[in-house]
């Protein structure tokens, strides 16, 4: 599956996917479809978040 590379388009995705199983929109077939890619999605914001923490530590630490 292709998915975003940025995260506000993976997390826009995310939520896009939450609002179709909340609202009743998806089949059974879909709903499973959906959550796989849910679960990708998720891994991916949690990566960019970590990555950036990392980063912000890193640029932190230099200005001391």
């Amino acid at each position: 599956m292709n998915h975003p590379q940025k995260y506000e388009e993976a997390f826009a995705r995310l939520q896009e996917i939450v609002r179709k199983m909340e609202g009743g929109q998806l089949d059974i077939d879909q709903i499973t479809a959906h959550m796989k890619e849910a679960q990708e999605l998720i891994t991916l914001c949690k990566k960019r978040l970590t990555e950036t923490e990392k980063e912000i530590d890193k640029l932190t630490q230099a200005e001391k």
